[in-house]
């Protein structure tokens, strides 16, 4: 069963996606500075490129090039210093901090690199909460839940605290934690960064399915280029800037 029919019971509207009008993500001469005068630091420049809904989009480049800049720019965690930044058709800059943050916890998804999960509560706890966040309006999808559970092989962690998980488990809770709202735009920083090659094929199989059987739209940032060739497309940056763009193989690629 896909992840999309397992909620196929359940009345939803049709995901959010799916009723916008060209690119879900479109960025134009976007810049970030930080400090000023001879501590100033161009983090971005002219940054500028479309994502459309339901894409899978690798964002590459080495530790400094200003990746997860972009990252938290894309996700409204940050603020551009120029340029301008539209999702779903709504333009970041002209938006008050509250109209942002209803628009990143109703739309968007976060995966960290480092898990971010609450020490204190249950795996299950951390992705309910999570639902109860999103203030979606509509009540939890124990059906979608326990699909996504099985996908990802941790029915039986889920009364765990992240201390009793492994990183692999974590990471997958974390997934499933983002995944459970059905996001619009899903945004992964170094998602494998900290997991072992098994783990790594695991989320990064999971990352695709959500972006294919759910529509969401998937921006997964990395310094590993043989990851990114699960993407549909790559993106290279480096000192702040798109060096090139280029398909991916939209698969798996084992190390040999």
């Amino acid at each position: 069963m896909s992840i999309e029919s397992a909620s196929a019971t359940a009345a939803t509207p049709a995901h959010p996606s799916a009723a916008v009008p060209g690119p879900i993500i479109a960025t134009r001469r976007l810049g970030k500075v930080y400090g000023s005068g001879k501590l100033k630091v161009e983090a971005l420049r002219e940054i500028s490129f479309d994502v459309d809904p339901g894409e899978f989009v690798a964002i590459v480049g080495p530790s400094g090039s200003g990746k997860s800049t972009l990252f938290y720019v894309l996700g409204g965690l940050t603020s551009a210093t120029s340029g301008s930044l539209f999702i779903q058709g709504q333009d970041f800059s002209k938006l008050s901090d509250a109209q942002r943050t209803r628009l990143r916890r109703s739309h968007i998804a976060f995966v960290f690199q480092r898990f971010n999960l609450l020490p204190t509560i249950s795996a299950r706890a951390n992705v309910e909460l999570a639902h109860e966040i999103a203030a979606t309006g509509k009540p939890f999808d124990n059906q979608m839940f326990e699909h996504l559970c099985e996908l990802l092989k941790i029915q039986g962690r889920l009364n765990h605290r992240p201390s009793e998980l492994s990183g692999g488990e974590q990471q997958r809770v974390a997934i499933a934690r983002a995944l459970i709202t059905r996001p619009a735009i899903l945004l992964a920083d170094e998602p494998t960064g900290n997991l072992d090659s098994q783990n790594s094929e695991a989320v990064l199989s999971m990352l695709h399915s959500s972006s294919r059987e759910m529509n969401q739209t998937v921006l997964m940032i990395t310094h590993n280029s043989e990851a990114a060739q699960i993407a549909d497309r790559i993106l290279h940056i480096r000192d702040g800037q798109i060096l090139k763009i280029e398909p991916g193989s939209r698969r798996i690629c084992r190390e040999r």
